[in-house]
């Protein structure tokens, strides 16, 4: 097994596969869900709220914690092809989508990232985003 500073490509410590189905999910993939689940956030807020910042974060968290443990993801993460793990393998359960929520819209611990493209949320939810089948 390779150190984090040899590693070949994000993952590869974690025993995961470099490209396809069960690989880590790219920055580019994860921002793209990001901002499909924002936008969904702020088209309901827009409807239902005539736009209020405080209930878009709501209904994004909310959406959030919601799909991530009935779907294995967000919308956002299902449109673009991936999935929500719990490294230890399994069901994602309830505990992880709360905390792993609450550190993302705090966004800071979304954008400090290790070798392997874990944001902070996911590394403190025991979590890791990866590409689907």
């Amino acid at each position: 097994m390779t150190s984090a500073s040899q590693s070949t490509y994000p993952g590869e410590r974690l025993g995961l596969p470099a490209t396809g189905p069960g690989s880590i999910a790219r920055v580019g993939r994860r921002l793209a869900a990001l901002a499909i689940d924002w936008a969904a956030a702020v088209l309901i807020s827009l409807a239902f709220f005539a736009y209020d910042s405080l209930a878009t974060l709501a209904i994004f968290a909310i959406a959030q914690v919601v799909f991530i443990p009935t779907l294995g993801a967000s919308p956002g993460h299902r449109i673009l092809g991936m999935r929500l793990a719990p490294m230890a393998g399994g069901w994602v359960g309830l505990w992880r989508p709360l905390v792993r929520t609450a550190l993302l819209v705090l966004v800071i611990p979304a954008v400090i990232w290790d070798a392997d493209q874990r944001g902070l949320h996911d590394k403190v939810a025991g979590t890791v985003l990866l590409r689907r089948g």
